[in-house]
């Protein structure tokens, strides 16, 4: 199962974390926002699209850049493994908000490492490469 997710970051050294619905697998847990690739459709459009369905926003595919990836066993009631494809995204159009789950938070490296992540959020967020998410760099 091919899953995409993206650290929105605001420029100041922070990301965007999103919190699952409380009715789906891993539910109240806390990851970087995405979601599965649909057939026939590409990586980045995928989570051009699970932004725009997830916080209202409207995201370039070209403004998307891979930044890790990391693969785990399947997840509930699936029999694929899932593997997350993570993206960086600076610039979007629109202001964040939780359209699907139950919050949204900007947290610099610390107030990510304090959320209760889901379990593969947890393993990108202590990958070396994750370390650039939280330089300040202009949005």
């Amino acid at each position: 199962m091919l899953v995409v997710a993206a650290a929105l970051l605001d420029g100041s050294g922070r990301a965007l974390m999103h919190c699952r619905p409380l009715d789906k697998h891993h539910g109240g847990l806390w990851e970087f926002p995405g979601g599965k690739v649909d057939e026939n459709e590409s990586p980045a459009d995928a989570l051009c699209r699970e932004l725009h369905e997830e916080l209202g926003i409207a995201v370039d595919p070209g403004d998307l850049d891979p930044l890790s990836f990391v693969a785990g066993p399947p997840p509930r009631g699936a029999t694929a493994p899932i593997v997350i494809l993570l993206y960086t995204c600076r610039r979007w159009t629109g202001a964040p908000h939780a359209i699907e789950g139950e919050g949204i938070a900007w947290c610099d490296r610390a107030g990510c490492e304090a959320l209760d992540l889901a379990p593969l959020d947890r393993v990108l967020l202590a990958q070396p490469q994750s370390e650039r998410l939280f330089h300040s760099f202009e949005k």
